[in-house]
């Protein structure tokens, strides 16, 4: 069943929608944290109070640089909490906090008309924490070399970790749509959270350390959202940052790490299985230590796990659209492909309506000229030009225009005729002309010299009318190419349940595992599965084996038509597979040029165009040698192009004859001989240009093919005659150019000549047949070739797979 096609606004309208429904708390909450800044209060208190190593504060003052720059408006807020947080820990801590703070203002202040803030931001942040921890480690005394390490080490500190939260603070902003998150932006967002968690070491509740019990749970929720991979990384980095807050907590980089690759390996039994990860990692790692601790890191496992449970699972699906990898980021992935698409689509069906509309405006023209209204509407134009030069100065204008209107004009209008056919009026209209006009000697040489005028407007009048027609088909073509691609665009992946389970099945039963199956469309004529499976060393078994079972299973002929094979054991190949067409054609050609040349005027072309049809052509450049090719192979190559992208053929002869007709200034024109095979039917469309008959050989029958017209490139409007015709297997299509047909020499006959040297050849195969007409053509020449010769020659066959089906029983019982 197919899926609904979503409009290309519906996804934007539907999360409009879905804002509306949020309760008002939600939203409040939202605006209080976030919009006002609320949450950078937070982390900003937090990181005031974070230190490492004991003495190391680098935070801090990173944090306020990035909000700085980031979040300008917000620098004030992120200032006070900082401050606030720095005293709640010590009035050492906070002295230094503040001096830091000042050195960074002065520092901004010298380097702002630099305009190099991103640059200069690292570098100020690393000076401005190491010159007030030398200036306080100086007035206790000479600075110790330990000292001296610490503040190199701050200093590092501070610039790496303003490059760090320069890429984790606007992702706090939900007004920043962001698809996925990179994987050093996923690294830097967990070391800022690892980082405020520093802040809260020391808080602790019934002997449960606060900065543990929330380093587990985001150990918790990013093993269910990401994975082992995402939740080891979310412990590791954690474990490492709170184990440089306190020594004695260096056993917990192990147990979160432990815990978040167990929990992400155990994430399909939901919230239960990571949860029984991180209870397992627990029990494994504090075991070795004394009891008390085994006590409180039990209690600190199970609040985590209690806050793990009673989080909202909104909470995880919002998280999962940014983590790659996830289930809700490839449908987040998925809706935005399909929104592109179908506003693609959209557009190509608007520039399809485009040229739709505009082929309609040059098609409603001028009405046809050889139409009774048209030819009435002329017939008044040119008889009011001549009377104008005529009847308006004659005293008998009265009688002749009011009296007698219906004869005089039914006079003048024979007579006008007569001069359109090129030819004297006949004796008994002038007699009765001059009997009834008093100036008939002036007003017939008045009306013949008009009718030059008339002539060449009316043939002036037909090209354009013509070239309009040729215009609006062409743009019709465009239009209907672009609106079966916007189609196309808008095919999704079908969902066939019956047929996977089947397939998955029979191949599974001839040892065949599959990795991946996409079925695309199973209607008759137009399957397209694509499947991805992986061989040992692969012999074949797409074309051997499941080719066959396809075969079976969807009743109809399936044959591999891509494959890309792993070169190493056991890699992942993919194989496409579609329906074969009912039939198939094999080719021979033979040429030669005039005199035996290697340049002959005579192009040929065999193409497949698609939706299973099958192109054969033979294009003659007027006169010989490499002036005629190019001009006969140039018609061929815009005859491909045109046809491969979907244009119907007659308007693509029309277009090439169109393009030949302006192009051509020295009277190099080409004639085109082509046939259309649907491989699905059998049914084959000739239509020829100038060209020579064709013949369908049909066992000891012998039938021609022919259509007479003027070649390409001489009129702006090219006759197509197209004649189609029903072929059978086994049926031998003959096309050859003129010299094949007018060559044989002493020959009365040329057709019957050509049908009895058909009839009695007894090879079918088509290059065979196209080396031996070409011979005996020659041979009645005496071995001269007195023009460019081509032969052509296509058999029809009734497509039989090299292996037959496999029955799908077989491979499910066996």
């Amino acid at each position: 069943m197919m899926q609904s096609v979503e409009p290309a606004g519906y996804v934007g309208w539907k999360e409009k929608v879905q804002k509306k429904k949020q309760h008002p708390w939600k939203t409040k909450a939202k605006v209080l944290f976030i919009d006002r800044g609320l949450l950078l209060v937070m982390i900003g208190f937090l990181l005031g109070r974070a230190v490492i190593l004991s003495a190391v504060s680098p935070f801090a003052l990173a944090f306020l640089a990035s909000v700085w720059l980031m979040q300008r408006k917000k620098t004030l807020h992120a200032l006070l909490a900082i401050s606030l947080g720095a005293v709640t820990y010590s009035f050492e801590h906070t002295g230094f906090i503040m001096l830091s703070v000042l050195v960074f203002l002065i520092l901004l202040a010298i380097f702002m008309q630099l305009n190099r803030e991103k640059l200069i931001l690292p570098f100020a942040v690393g000076f401005a924490t190491m010159l007030p921890r030398i200036f306080l480690y100086s007035l206790q005394g000479p600075i110790t070399s330990y000292e001296w390490l610490l503040i190199v080490v701050e200093g590092v500190l501070g610039a790496v970790l303003v490059l760090i939260f320069m890429q984790s603070i606007p992702l706090l902003s939900p007004k920043r749509y962001k698809p996925a998150l990179r994987n050093e932006e996923i690294v830097c967002m967990i070391i800022l959270i690892a980082s405020i968690l520093t802040g809260t070491i020391g808080w602790v509740i019934y002997g449960a350390a606060l900065e543990q019990i929330f380093a587990r749970y985001f150990v918790l929720v990013f093993a269910y959202v990401g994975g082992a991979a995402i939740g080891s990384t979310v412990g590791v980095v954690v474990g490492l940052i709170l184990s440089l807050a306190n020594v004695a907590n260096l056993f917990q980089m192990s147990l979160l790490a432990f815990s978040g690759l167990l929990g992400g390996l155990l994430k399909e039994g939901r919230k239960f299985g990571v949860a029984a990860g991180l209870l397992v990692g627990t029990l494994l790692i504090v075991i070795y230590g004394e009891s008390f601790t085994l006590a409180h890191s039990l209690t600190e496992s199970f609040i985590a796990i209690f806050l793990f449970f009673i989080t909202p699972a909104s909470w995880f699906s919002s998280i999962s659209r940014y983590i790659p990898g996830t289930e809700e980021h490839a449908q987040e992935q998925q809706q935005y492909s399909q929104k592109v698409r179908d506003v693609t689509a959209k557009r190509v069906k608007q520039f399809s309506g485009v040229f739709d509309a505009l082929a309609r405006s040059f098609a409603v023209g001028e009405s046809d000229p050889s139409s009774h209204l048209a030819k009435k509407r002329d017939t008044d134009q040119f008889l009011s030009q001549v009377t104008e030069r005529t009847c308006q100065s004659c005293f008998m204008k009265e009688r002749c225009w009011e009296k007698d209107f219906d004869k005089t004009y039914q006079l003048m209008e024979g007579v006008k005729e007569a001069y359109a056919k090129n030819q004297e009026p006949s004796l008994k209209i002038r007699k009765e002309f001059e009997n009834h006009c008093v100036k008939s000697k002036k007003t017939l040489e008045v009306m013949k010299e008009e009718m030059t005028f008339y002539m060449a407007n009316d043939h002036l009048r037909r090209q354009v009318l013509e070239s309009k027609r040729i215009v609006a088909d062409q743009l019709f073509g465009v239009s209907e190419v672009m609106d079966d691609f916007a189609n196309e665009i808008l095919k999704e992946r079908e969902h066939h349940e019956k047929q996977e389970l089947q397939i998955i099945e029979a191949l599974k039963g001839l040892g065949i595992e599959l990795e991946k199956l996409d079925i695309y469309q199973l209607n008759k004529g137009s399957v397209d599965i694509e499947i991805m499976v992986s061989f040992y060393d692969y012999h074949g078994e797409g074309e051997k084996l499941i080719a066959p079972v396809l075969t079976d299973i969807l009743g109809e002929m399936i044959v591999v038509k891509d494959e890309e094979i792993s070169p190493f054991p056991n890699g992942y190949s993919y194989l496409s597979f579609g329906s074969a067409k009912e039939y198939i054609v094999e080719t021979g050609a033979a040429n030669a040029a005039k005199g035996g040349g290697f340049i002959s005027g005579d192009s040929f072309k065999t193409m497949e165009l698609g939706e299973g049809k099958y192109a054969m052509a033979i294009s003659d450049g007027m006169g010989n040698g490499r002036r005629a090719h190019e001009e006969s192979e140039e018609t061929l190559r815009l005859l491909q192009q045109i046809l491969q992208i979907g244009i119907p053929e007659k308007v693509a002869i029309k277009s090439i004859n169109s393009i030949l007709a302006l192009r051509t200034t020295d009277e190099m024109f080409a004639t085109l001989d082509l046939a259309v095979i649907d491989l699905n039917h059998a049914m084959v469309k000739f239509l020829k240009v100038s060209a020579s008959p064709s013949f369908v050989k049909r066992g000891d029958e012998i039938l021609k093919i022919e259509a007479g017209n003027l070649p390409m490139g001489i009129l702006h409007d090219v006759d197509i005659d197209i004649v189609s015709d029903q072929l059978i297997s086994g049926d031998l299509l003959i096309m050859i150019s003129d010299g094949v047909f007018d060559g044989p020499r002493h020959v009365e006959n040329t057709d019957l000549w050509l049908k009895r040297t058909l009839k009695e050849m007894k090879t079918e195969d088509p290059q065979e047949i196209a080396d031996l007409l070409l011979e005996e053509v020659i041979r009645t020449k005496s071995g001269e070739i007195d023009d460019d010769m081509t032969v052509l020659v296509a058999k029809i066959k009734k497509n039989q797979p090299k292996w037959a089906s496999v029955p799908i029983y077989r491979s499910v019982t066996g």
